[in-house]
């Protein structure tokens, strides 16, 4: 396609869906993608460093070190990244996009994973994997959520991403009714992978970390059948309230007199 063509394509666009904040409505722009006007893009809530060098935990203060869990016991994936807490606007749009079909987000997300500077810590990947559904999940759906994340969030490798790497055997109960415990015996011996995996670095891809417990689980299965390393990238991930890396211009509340 020339580059006029575009151009004349990209107005049409505009004057017929002219561009507007996904957030708040605000219009922006025209010309630019679906995106989020200055006020929203402050208020999205960005992971920074400091963070845990492995799993990706924020840290309110100090320098990028290890957290407790993984000193304590290392993951089976050799690092883990998230660009955004979920919550806010971000924890509405992957629900809306997971249960309601809403993919108006999506070439906004990944343009703003993109723009994280957390993306840099992630190797050039042999392979990206998106941790899959169940056959029987993906009928009652319609896609997989992983999937169209990992094509818009990594376009510059879209030769690289496979979806038939990686297998759900068992269908198992949704990891959102389960504690960390029920979790982890919910997905034991739940994934398979193929040996094509074998002696290759893999960029896993999720929606969101909870506690980790999916893609360890997928981690497991993709080092067993011989992955050289692997990798876990989510656009967003939990994040406990005392761990909150704190909003740029938000105000912060004031210490607990009580507890000092």
């Amino acid at each position: 396609m020339g580059a006029e063509l575009r151009h004349l394509l990209r107005a049409l666009a505009d004057l017929l869906f002219p561009p507007c904040c996904l957030a708040c409505g605000t219009a922006l722009p025209a010309g630019l993608p679906p995106l989020c006007c200055a006020d929203c893009l402050a208020r999205l809530p960005a992971i920074h460093a400091p963070i845990c060098s492995c799993c990706g935990t924020p840290f309110q203060a100090g320098t990028s070190h290890l957290c407790g869990a993984c000193l304590a016991k290392g993951p089976d994936f050799a690092l883990a990244r998230s660009p955004f807490c979920y919550e806010g606007v971000l924890r509405d749009a992957l629900l809306g996009l997971k249960f309601h079909h809403n993919f108006s987000w999506l070439p906004s997300l990944g343009a703003l994973c993109r723009n994280s500077a957390l993306m840099a810590d992630l190797a050039g990947p042999d392979l990206i994997v998106p941790v899959p559904l169940h056959v029987r999940r993906l009928r009652e759906r319609g896609f997989n959520q992983s999937l169209l994340l990992a094509r818009h969030c990594f376009p510059m490798w879209q030769d690289k991403i496979r979806s038939d790497l990686l297998v759900r055997t068992r269908y198992t109960t949704p990891q959102t009714a389960l504690d960390g415990g029920a979790r982890r015996r919910n997905l034991q011996h739940a994934f398979a992978a193929d040996s094509e995996v074998a002696g290759k670095k893999i960029l896993l891809v999720d929606d969101v970390f909870t506690t980790g417990t999916t893609v360890a689980a997928c981690s497991q299965a993709l080092l067993l059948a011989g992955a050289g390393r692997v990798e876990v990238f989510t656009p967003a991930r939990s994040v406990q309230p005392l761990q909150r890396p704190p909003i740029p211009g938000t105000p912060q509340p004031a210490p607990d007199q009580s507890r000092q």
